[in-house]
Order: structure tokens, then sequence, then C-alpha cells
């Protein structure tokens, strides 16, 4: 989504939110990730001015005070960037791939079966269409976000395929983008 993304190129205009407006994206956030909602007055402040950005392909990135919080795509599920993931990384669930497949992940690829099931792996329970954390072996931060595709019980019994979709990850153009006013 993000692999070739220039701010200057993709980015069209942004929209000043109206409050009512922002209580139904709060409540939509609740619903699509629920273990934010003790955090979500700390990352939206009521009085803070919430924008959205438009970009090409239909993305829309949602920020606050110009710092880039949530995207998603033709008005669906709502996805938090990486940076809000590394300051609050309890609001998703995690699975972690091993070491060897760092370098793939960060290239856009992605996650395997056999990235979570190996030896530095490790696969928490969650249902397909959820979004997770991608965490690696030794690493203490998130190196991607992505979707599952497969049930963790899915992904341990066949051990084949694509296992987690990614969505935004490291180095990518939403990461290099840091703020937007």
């Amino acid at each position: 989504m993000f692999r070739k993304f220039d701010e200057k190129e993709n980015v069209f205009n942004s929209i000043l939110l109206k409050t009512s407006v922002v209580k139904d994206v709060k409540n939509q956030l609740i619903a699509q990730l629920p273990r934010i909602e003790p955090w979500l007055n700390q990352i939206m402040p009521e009085k803070d001015p919430v924008k959205i950005v438009k970009c090409h392909k239909q993305i829309e990135i949602l920020t606050v005070n110009g710092e880039l919080l949530f995207f998603r795509q033709k008005e669906g599920t709502f996805y938090p960037t990486l940076r809000l993931l590394h300051k609050y990384p309890l609001i998703l669930p995690h699975q972690q791939i091993d070491k060897g497949s760092i370098r793939c992940i960060l290239n856009g690829a992605n996650i395997l079966c056999s990235c979570l099931t190996s030896q530095g792996g490790k696969l928490s329970p969650a249902a397909p269409g959820t979004v997770v954390a991608v965490m690696a072996e030794g690493k203490q931060h998130a190196l991607s976000i992505g979707v599952m595709k497969m049930s963790a019980e899915d992904i341990e019994r066949n051990n084949q395929g694509t296992g987690i979709e990614n969505i935004h990850h490291l180095n990518d153009g939403l990461w290099h983008m840091k703020t937007y006013v």
C-alpha cells in the first residue's frame, strides 16, 4: 500500500473534521481495535484538531496536530501507524517472526506461516481478519502491521502459505512521512 508512497506526489489535500465526525471515528476505532479504548483520549484529545489527509488510491490518513495516527483505504478498517504502535504497543495483539524473516518483511513481503511457527516465532491466538503487530525475535518494537489471513490454529496446523498480510512496515512511504501540517 505504501511501498512507493511519496508525500509530494501522493497527498492531495486535508480536511478538518467536525466534532461529531470525530466522535464517530472514535467509535469506529473502538469497534475495530478494542484494545485501544483505554488510550484513545490520550491519542486523540478532545480539544485538538483532527484532520483527514486524502491520498492516492483512496487512502485516508487520520492526523492530530500533524501527527499521523491511523490510515485506511476505501473507508475500510482503520490501522494504526507504526509510530503510534511504538508509543502504545498494547493496542494490537502481537505475533512474532524469527530473525531470518526480518529483511523480507522490511522489503514488504507478506508473513509466511513458517516464519511464525519456526523456532524464533511465537504465535498468539487470533482469528482471520484481526489486525496484529508483527514483532521480530530479539527486537523491542514492531516492524510491521498486518492482517491475519488464517487463524492461529490453521497456521500451526497447515504451516504453508501466507499467514499475515503485511499492510505497513518500517521504512515504507508512510514511515518516512513523519508529520503532515
